[in-house]
């Protein structure tokens, strides 16, 4: 997956937004909260929320570690966009948005239509 490929999936998510915040991070929402993080400039390291049973694996994949600063709040840190297959990059990043999206209050769900 290249930055442009992940760009266009995240924002084929219902409600998705995409904000450059920090200077040099492309940071993909819904309804203001992140699901996706991506670093601008390569090796395009990129972070992004899992389930809570799959953090301790995925933090320690070779290629991965707990992300700084939103690790307790079970997010991986990707040091390379090459750390995934295409189909494991749609997968997790799914996920994530799944999972801040059902953390959504019910208000802010059905506005979004979601």
């Amino acid at each position: 997956m290249n930055l442009e490929s992940l760009r266009e999936y995240c924002l084929s998510f219902k409600g998705a937004t995409e904000d450059i915040k920090w200077g040099h991070d492309l940071c993909f929402c819904i309804a203001g909260k992140m699901f996706c993080v991506t670093h601008l400039e390569k090796p395009h390291s990129t972070s992004f929320k899992v389930p809570d049973e799959d953090f301790n694996e995925m933090s320690n994949r070779q290629g991965f570690s707990p992300a700084p600063y939103v690790a307790r709040h079970k997010w991986v840190l990707a040091e390379d966009l090459s750390a995934l297959s295409d189909k494991e990059w749609k997968q997790h990043v799914k996920t994530s948005y799944e999972l801040v999206a059902a953390k959504l209050p019910a208000k802010e769900k059905k506005k979004l239509g979601i």
